[in-house]
């Protein structure tokens, strides 16, 4: 996949908002299944291993929706997707940490999310 422009990474984060917000959802379902199943784990309404391998397998299509865009999911928990671009000549990532309200940061590549810096 290409680079994306500040524009087409803010549409495709658009598009993808709502497997987003479905990734976040199976994520909680699937670590409540995960520790009702532990030894003296609270039981849950959500149902068992079965249920459990489900929200596994939904979680594996949702990351790879997101990485078929061209954009890199980096974190899990909390989510963090990123979308390589260039700036003025300097390869970057722009980045977007769940709970952003838009895309609205970026970093270089040689400094990761803590050379984070607000897009202008």
């Amino acid at each position: 996949m290409g680079l994306f422009t500040v524009p087409e990474a803010r549409a495709e984060l658009v598009r993808l908002r709502p497997v987003l917000d479905e990734l976040v959802a199976v994520r909680a379902d699937a670590a409540e299944l995960a520790a009702s199943l532990n030894p003296g784990g609270t039981p849950t309404e959500l149902g068992g291993l079965p249920e459990l391998k489900g929200a596994q397998a939904r979680l594996d299509e949702l990351m790879t929706t997101v990485q078929r865009t061209g954009a890199e999911l980096k974190g899990f928990a909390p989510l963090l997707v990123d979308f390589p671009a260039d700036l003025d000549g300097v390869p970057v990532l722009l980045c977007w940490l769940e709970g952003d309200t838009e895309l609205a940061w970026y970093h270089r590549l040689d400094l990761g999310f803590a050379g984070r810096r607000p897009l202008s």
